[in-house]
């Protein structure tokens, strides 16, 4: 077996049509009427399957999965963000890997925005 990618990422909703209007609005993720979006790797993107101990404090403890988007200027988010009155949970981090920057979606899961 050989695997070619990750297929999509699920979870449950306590309102599927206020999300999708967030992640529209506020990560200009083109969400369809059947609940999702299709993401197309573009060129210089990697995805990372990563795993954590049940202790590790980088993502919320109650929190199983944490989404990270990989983002073209981490400076021309936090502007767009800030334009939205999104509030950064997480100070803009910088490191070997890159830079990073952390929000929630309106049900409180955080989600990372990386540039490589």
């Amino acid at each position: 077996m050989q695997i070619k990618g990750f297929g999509g990422v699920f979870y449950r909703s306590r309102n599927v049509e206020e999300l999708k209007g967030w992640y529209q609005k506020v990560l200009n993720i083109d969400m369809q009427e059947w609940g999702g979006a299709i993401i197309s790797p573009q060129r210089d993107n990697i995805t990372v399957f990563s795993l954590f101990t049940e202790s590790s404090d980088y993502f919320p403890l109650e929190q199983q999965v944490m989404l990270n988007f990989q983002v073209e200027s981490i400076e021309e988010s936090m502007l767009h963000l800030k334009q939205l009155d999104i509030p950064l949970v997480k100070d803009l981090e910088t490191s070997e890997y890159g830079k990073f920057i952390w929000i929630e979606d309106p049900e409180g899961r955080r989600i990372e925005l990386w540039e490589k």
